[in-house]
C-alpha cells in the first residue's frame, strides 16, 4: 500500500458517517428490489418456507414497519448521544487527541450502520405495501416484512453489544492498548526490518535553496516515490527538513534542494517547478495521524500521563500503565534503525533525504513531561527508572548508551530535588544505580 493510499484510507476510516451512509444506501436499494421479487415469487413459495414468513395482512405490515423505524431512529439517536457522551469523557479526562482512537472504532461504525440500514429498509418497503381498492388488489411483501424484522431484531442485539463495547472502550487500559497497537503498525510501516542501511548524509552544496510550504497545518505525510521523481526530473537532491507530525507554515521553508552536479545551478522555472512538485507530494492537515507520524503515538501517550498526574485528576497509577507502553515501544524501535530516511536514484545516489524521528527524540518525548510531572511521587519515579533500565537492556548494541546516562542523571537531579522520606529516595537511587551505563 502507497502513502497516499494510506493517508486516505486513514481519513475515511477516523469518519463517523463513510459506513453508515454506504448501508443507508444499500437498504435503500435492497428495500426498493426486495418487493419486487416478494411481487414475482408470490403465491409460489412452498409451505415449508412460507411458514417463516410474515403472515399478517396489509395493516399488520404497515403497524410493523412503522413500529421498526420509529423505534431504530431513536435507537440511533441514542446511540449517537452515548458515542458523543463517550468522546467528551475521553476529551477532558484523557487527551483530546484520544478522539481519533473512538471515531476509527469499526463496531461503533458497524452499529450505527446496522441501526441506520434497518430504519431505511423499513421505511423503504412500507411505501410498497398496498390496500385492496381502486382497481388495485392487496399486496403484503411477505419476504421484505421478515428481513425487517430480522434486521430490527439484530439491531436489539447490537445495542446490548454495543453498550457492553462502550463500557470497555472508556476504561483507560483499553485506550491505552489501542494507541500502543496503532503506533506499532506505524513503526513497522515508517521503520520496517528490512530497512537498507544508511549511509553519510549529504550535506547542501553552494546553489541550495529551500523549499517553501504552500499551505499551513500539520505535516501528515509525504509520497516517497513522488518526491524522488521530483528530485530526479529536477536533477537535484532533496531534503525534507520537518518530520511527519511537524506544523508548517505557509511561506516558510520546510525542505532544503541544491544541484546534484557539483558546480551545477537550477533556474528560476526549475526551482519553481521542483517547489511545487515538493508541495503536492507533503500532504498536510488540521490534525496529526498515524499514516507515517511515529512520535504521534509517542504524544497520545504522554498526554494521558500529564493528564493522569495533573492536580485535578491525581491518577498515578495510570501514568505508570502509560510509561510501561512507552518503554515497550522504545524497546520495540531499539531493535530496529530509526532515523532519517534515504532515498537513492538507479546510480545509487542520494536523491531525497526525508527527516523521521531517531529513539533520542522519541526518548525525550517519553521521558521529559512525566519525570517534570511525576517526580515527586515515588511510583512514577521508580517505572520511569525501570523505562531506563529495560532500554538500555533492549540496546544491545550501546547505541543509546549515552542518551540513556543522560536522562538517568535528569532523574537522579529530579529524585534530589524531590521530597521522599529516607528510604524512598534510596530505594529510586538504588534503582538508578542498577541502570545498565548508569
Amino acid at each position: 500500500m502507497n502513502t497516499r493510499s494510506a493517508h486516505w484510507i486513514d481519513a475515511l476510516r477516523t469518519q463517523l458517517w463513510p459506513l453508515p451512509v454506504l448501508a443507508v444506501a444499500l437498504a435503500v436499494l435492497l428495500g426498493m428490489a426486495l418487493p419486487a421479487l416478494d411481487s414475482a415469487v408470490d403465491g409460489e413459495l412452498p409451505d415449508s418456507v412460507t411458514v417463516f414468513l410474515f403472515s399478517g395482512g396489509p395493516e399488520a405490515a404497515r403497524a410493523v414497519l412503522q413500529a421498526i423505524s420509529g423505534s431504530l431512529i431513536t435507537v440511533t439517536s441514542l446511540t449517537f448521544s452515548l458515542t458523543v457522551v463517550t468522546l467528551q469523557l475521553a476529551s477532558s479526562q484523557f487527551s483530546p487527541r484520544l478522539l481519533r482512537t473512538f471515531t476509527s472504532d469499526r463496531f461503533v461504525h458497524g452499529t450505527l450502520a446496522l441501526f441506520l440500514a434497518a430504519f431505511a429498509f423499513a421505511l423503504t418497503v412500507l411505501r410498497s405495501v398496498r390496500d385492496e381498492g381502486s382497481g388495485n388488489a392487496a399486496f403484503v411483501p411477505e419476504i421484505s416484512v421478515t428481513v425487517a424484522f430480522v434486521l430490527a431484531i439484530a439491531s436489539v442485539v447490537g445495542l446490548v453489544l454495543f453498550l457492553a463495547h462502550l463500557t470497555r472502550e472508556i476504561r483507560v487500559e483499553t485506550m491505552l492498548r489501542r494507541v500502543n497497537a496503532e503506533t506499532r503498525e506505524t513503526i513497522a510501516r515508517v521503520f520496517p526490518q528490512d530497512r537498507p542501511a544508511r549511509g553519510p548524509e549529504p550535506l547542501p552544496a553552494p546553489g541550495s535553496f529551500p523549499i517553501l510550504a504552500a499551505s499551513s497545518g500539520f505535516l501528515t505525510s509525504y509520497d516517497e516515490r513522488a518526491l524522488l521523481e521530483a528530485a530526479q526530473n529536477a536533477g537535484a537532491v532533496v531534503r525534507i527538513d520537518r518530520e511527519a507530525g511537524s506544523s508548517l507554515v505557509k511561506g516558510v521553508p520546510f525542505a532544503t534542494a541544491w544541484p546534484v552536479a557539483p558546480g551545477a545551478t537550477l533556474s528560476a522555472e526549475a526551482r519553481e517547478k521542483l517547489a511545487g512538485d515538493i508541495n503536492a507530494a507533503v500532504a498536510t492537515g488540521f490534525e496529526r495521524t498515524n499514516v507515517q507520524d511515529v512520535g504521534f503515538g509517542f504524544r497520545q501517550l504522554v498526554d494521558v500521563a500529564a493528564r493522569a498526574l495533573s492536580p485535578g485528576i491525581n491518577d498515578p497509577t495510570t501514568a505508570v500503565h502509560v510509561v510501561g507502553h512507552l518503554s515497550a515501544l522504545l524497546c520495540g524501535l531499539a531493535e530496529r534503525d530509526p532515523g532519517p530516511e534515504q532515498m537513492v536514484d538507479d546510480d545509487g545516489r542520494v536523491r531525497v533525504v526525508l527527516s523521521l524521528p531517531g529513539l533520542p527524540e522519541l526518548l525525550s518525548v517519553a521521558m521529559d513531561q512525566p519525570r517534570h510531572y511525576g517526580a515527586a511521587d515515588p511510583a512514577v519515579a521508580a517505572r520511569l527508572l525501570r523505562l531506563l533500565q529495560e532500554l538500555a537492556w533492549c540496546d544491545r548494541k550501546g547505541r543509546y548508551r549515552a542518551e540513556i546516562a543522560d536522562h538517568l542523571g535528569r532523574m537522579r537531579n529530579a529524585i534530589g530535588s524531590a521530597r521522599y522520606s529516607t528510604p524512598e529516595r534510596k530505594t529510586l537511587m538504588d534503582l538508578a544505580d542498577s541502570v545498565h551505563g548508569g
